[in-house]
């Protein structure tokens, strides 16, 4: 009698819930979900800032990766060209986060860019502008020079600094006295790594 029962049980929910009714139910949630990850998929596309055209990335290239980075740059005082002391830029001393505010890597001395996927590039100044803050260090255009390792930075060929608050040299306290000696000036900036669009 009890096997009965479980037979007609069973004839009931095949009845109910076919199976092919089934598979098409779960072929159908497949599909919907997939098509709706597209538009987050494009929507993660990192869209450049405005900038002045002079430090504008070339035709071709896309952002891969915007940066914010904190920290310092670092002067030392160094005689110039006309005998005078100034402080001369020495290097920059920062950490890289990304949006949500982790720490994905350091910028330093070069200048460097190294991620912590083991990626690193290295660049050349090519042009900047004036910052809108005037107490501020200058909006950049960067070429790289050089990669190493392999991850976020492989194949990015510029590089924009722009959102720059605070870094400037100081004004005064470089003199004779104090050749060679240091001094940090606290900044944050926005990095902007293009590479070739794909």
């Amino acid at each position: 009698m009890l096997r009965l029962r479980q037979t007609a049980a069973v004839i009931v929910v095949r009845a109910r819930f076919p199976i092919g009714s089934i598979l098409f139910g779960a072929f159908f949630l497949f599909v919907l979900v997939f098509v709706l990850a597209l538009p987050s998929a494009s929507a993660q596309k990192i869209p450049p800032p405005e900038v002045p055209n002079a430090i504008r990335a070339h035709a071709g290239e896309e952002v891969v990766l915007l940066a914010h980075a904190s920290g310092s740059q670092i002067y030392t005082c160094q005689a110039g060209a006309d005998g005078k002391f100034v402080w001369t830029l020495k290097a920059p001393e920062a950490e890289l986060k990304d949006r949500n505010g982790k720490v994905i890597g350091n910028h330093f001395a070069g200048p460097t860019w190294k991620l912590n996927d083991g990626s690193e590039v290295a660049g050349k100044a090519a042009a900047h502008v004036d910052s809108p803050d005037a107490d501020s260090i200058p909006w950049l255009l960067v070429n790289v020079v050089s990669h190493s390792g392999k991850g976020l930075l492989t194949n990015v060929a510029t590089i924009q600094r722009v959102r720059t608050h605070g870094g400037k040299a100081p004004a005064t306290g470089c003199d004779a006295s104090r050749r060679d000696s240091e001094t940090k000036s606290s900044y944050t900036a926005d990095y902007y790594f293009y590479a070739p669009a794909q």
